[in-house]
């Protein structure tokens, strides 16, 4: 997939969550709600290479890079705080990805904005997702030894 393709589909995930914006700054773009980074498109510095960068639960960047280090990597500057890197010149599983912006957009919305977020998801006719992390790699919200995220 190309540069701008990968683009408009992380522009059409992002944006789609209650107020959202599209910002510049740290990434190209950055993504945010309530002033606050959510998720972003970054080219690794002296590599031409885009990725998404986003908030993951703790405990979950280990699992989810492990799990696939060609398409997923810690990325630098806020690794440290548990974000997680996708590449997006590779083959991606794009709602895979979605689920992982949405889990890093409920981490930094106010409450508020996720109860929205779930009353969306019900007038959709979907069933109500509350933060229960990655429930593929078993990651839970609230297991023993998982702290939860500051608001």
């Amino acid at each position: 997939m190309n540069a701008e393709t990968a683009l408009e589909r992380l522009r059409e995930i992002c944006l789609g969550f209650p107020e959202a914006v599209e910002a510049g700054g740290v990434g190209t773009p950055s993504f945010k709600v309530r002033g606050k980074i959510f998720a972003m498109r970054h080219s690794l510095h002296k590599v031409d290479r885009w990725s998404m960068w986003c908030k993951a639960l703790p405990g979950a960047q280990a699992a989810i890079v492990a799990s696939d280090p060609l398409r997923f990597f810690v990325p630098p500057y806020v690794g440290g705080k548990g974000w997680i890197g996708a590449y997006l010149d590779v083959s991606q599983d794009w709602g895979e990805l979605r689920d992982l912006i949405e889990e890093s957009y409920r981490m930094t919305a106010p409450k508020r904005l996720e109860a929205q977020l779930q009353h969306l998801a019900l007038a959709a006719g979907g069933g109500v997702r509350t933060r229960t992390g990655l429930g593929q790699r078993g990651l839970r919200r609230g297991e023993p030894g998982q702290r939860h995220p500051k608001r």
